[in-house]
């Protein structure tokens, strides 16, 4: 694994990090520089911007609650949100859909950091989650409510404001209370307004802006679709815990585990639950999820009873500028991927595509202008 960090460094990346876990057995490294601008090196304890995987931890707090009687599955979201999600709609968009992204609600990012100075300013500002739904909203459907998988950061605003109508409380607190909390994650936790990432962090470049470091940036815009602060330790932590049967009931793990193809041309190529996936992988299916910020990526994936489990970073992102080949980066990403998730099996390429499909670093898109 110490090879396939060196790697992805030496194929462009300032530094990544990782802990493989196997077992009782635990492994951490980092290979490259935190901060370009400083040369400081790269440690596996360093917090870092987690991005989307903060979906499993608001779908778990979802999926307690259902567990607790307070909220249905297939509850329509209008039942709790009338005036944010009215009419038809809210009547047809159920909670499942928000959490397994089957809504037709348009993705609300895809419009908030569309250009490169959005990108910018957007780390300035401040959205309330209502603004961001709104966004959503306003979009054009991707579908009907139901009819397929498409990713959607505006039904996950919609959860964590759903956690509030449900409990009374702040969203990220109670994400907090139920699951960090009780898990003893030191080091992961909501930032709220606060642009900085609190402690021992990475830096976090995003290439086409060179050296700068955006590791100081609001996330407001992300809430609880994206805005967790987190180490590879403290996700490996909390997949364990949820993939061991801690942090829910049978019957609600059951439900989160109960997939939609991400591809529907492709079932195969990995399916999407509540909260988490499953990608196929050389040594079988592994599950988890992945993140990607401005300057920051993210993913952690595990065996299903997360016996092995491999939890990955880097602070680089948006290096693909429109190249059709892959980019090297992405090549030494997957080979490092393959290293922590299956032990001994080779990241090549067979001819029925990848034994990967894992969403690349390279492929985040890139802001226009």
């Amino acid at each position: 694994m110490s090879r396939a960090l060196a790697a992805v460094h030496a194929a462009g990346v300032p530094a990544a990090y990782a802990e493989v876990r196997d077992g009782g057995r635990r492994w951490s490294g980092a290979a490259g520089v935190a901060d370009l601008a400083t040369g400081r090196p790269a440690r596996p304890d360093l917090r870092h911007r987690v991005g989307s995987i903060t979906k499993s931890f608001v779908a778990t707090t979802v999926l307690q609650l259902v567990a607790e009687g307070k909220v249905g599955l297939d509850d329509p979201i209008g039942r709790w949100l009338p005036d944010l999600v009215p009419g038809e709609l809210g009547q047809r968009v159920t909670v499942r859909m928000l959490l397994n992204h089957t809504s037709g609600i348009g993705n609300y990012t895809n419009a908030l950091l569309d250009t490169l100075a959005e990108v910018i300013s957007v780390g300035t500002a401040t959205f309330t989650p209502e603004d961001l739904v709104r966004i959503g909203l306003s979009l054009p459907p991707t579908g009907a409510p139901g009819e397929r998988y498409s990713y959607s950061n505006t039904g996950y605003i919609l959860a964590g404001l759903l956690i509030e109508k449900v409990t009374g409380h702040d969203a990220t607190a109670e994400v907090t209370r139920r699951v960090i909390g009780p898990l003893g994650l030191r080091d992961t936790y909501f930032p709220g307004a606060d642009p900085a990432i609190r402690g021992p962090h990475a830096g976090a470049h995003f290439a086409l802006l060179g050296v700068r470091d955006f590791a100081r940036y609001g996330m407001t815009w992300a809430w609880t679709a994206g805005e967790l602060i987190s180490t590879p330790s403290d996700l490996d932590t909390f997949y364990r815990a949820l993939f061991g049967g801690r942090l829910l009931p049978p019957a609600q793990l059951a439900q989160m585990r109960t997939t939609v193809p991400m591809d529907p041309q492709a079932p195969e190529a990995g399916g999407y639950g509540l909260g988490v996936y499953w990608l196929p992988t050389p040594c079988g299916q592994r599950w988890g999820h992945d993140g990607g910020v401005i300057g920051q990526i993210t993913v952690s994936l595990h065996a299903p009873d997360a016996s092995r489990q491999m939890s990955l970073a880097t602070n680089l992102s948006h290096y693909q500028i429109g190249l059709p080949e892959e980019h090297p980066i992405d090549t030494a990403w997957l080979a490092a991927v393959v290293a922590g998730v299956c032990p001994g099996a080779a990241a090549t390429r067979a001819a029925g595509g990848p034994p990967l499909a894992l969403p690349l670093p390279g492929a985040l898109p890139l802001p226009r202008g």
